[in-house]
């Protein structure tokens, strides 16, 4: 087999393999991580390689430096999107294939949440298989604080996870949380002190590296089979109601608030 080359993904991402060991790096540092177009691009794309890797046996997914895994949404971009709708089609359709990518992809995937993992960022960490945070940092989605729906993964991951009682709670008021608490829930695995988390991440990495790799990605496929038809549902609908806030006033006063370092005072429209 023909091993993938992942140069065409590296503006935004860094890619490194060692020991069956792919290490999928979010490279944005000065802005934590935050999404760009290019990241989004490469992200809906990259899991179709890796599956088809033969030198992969599970991937470490995290993010560059030590404040963020990832930010989620970047404010500045909201705005092109806003003065240019279209840009939402384009960014709705590879949101979806990222999704479904992650879960189709049947090599195991550990996000080693280096720092806050927020909006986009916990959608990513919930779409992966295993989760390690460092204590202390903040998990959490607050599409709504951005006049947003969570159409982009959280409305379909985060019910799945922790019950859907406990997910309108966070989805209907953006709280966040810190990792002590999201791995209490059953959000994430583990949450561990800083100085311990390149020590958990690589025991079950080169655990799942050593064991029957046909075995434990055929247990992978079986296990997201459910969630992979429920997607399909909540993804549509969920990605719709997203585009749908995207053009209110709301979305529109927070994104200006934002940028103008000010509360935000939504109107309901």
């Amino acid at each position: 087999m023909i091993r993938p080359d992942y140069e065409r993904y590296l503006e935004n991402l860094r890619v490194e393999v060692e020991e069956n060991i792919l290490t999928l790096t979010l490279h944005n540092p000065e802005r934590m991580n935050a999404n760009t177009e290019a990241m989004h691009w490469s992200l809906s794309r990259i899991w179709d390689d890796i599956d088809a890797d033969p030198d992969v046996k599970v991937v470490i997914f995290t993010g560059a430096g030590d404040r963020a895994f990832s930010a989620g949404g970047n404010p500045a971009h909201m705005q092109e999107m806003i003065n240019d709708p279209p840009l939402w089609d384009a960014t709705a359709r590879e949101a979806k294939r990222i999704i479904f990518n992650m879960l189709e992809c049947d090599v195991p995937i550990i996000a080693r949440l280096n720092g806050h993992a927020v909006g986009f960022g916990a959608t990513l960490a919930l779409a992966s298989d295993l989760i390690v945070g460092v204590e202390g940092a903040k998990f959490g989605d607050p599409h709504v604080t951005t006049g947003l729906v969570c159409g982009d993964g959280g409305a379909l991951l985060w019910p799945q996870q922790i019950g859907y009682v406990r997910a309108k709670e966070f989805l209907f008021t953006g709280r966040l949380i810190n990792m002590e608490e999201a791995a209490e829930i059953g959000l994430i695995n583990y949450a561990v002190p800083r100085e311990e988390l390149d020590e958990r991440v690589m025991e079950l990495a080169r655990g799942i590296a050593g064991g029957a790799a046909r075995a434990i990605r055929l247990t992978k496929n079986a296990i997201n089979q459910p969630l992979r038809q429920i997607a399909h549902g909540v993804m549509d609908l969920g990605l719709a109601n997203e585009l749908d806030t995207a053009r209110t006033g709301d979305h529109q006063e927070a994104v200006t608030a934002f940028l103008e370092k000010r509360d935000a005072h939504f109107k309901g429209s």
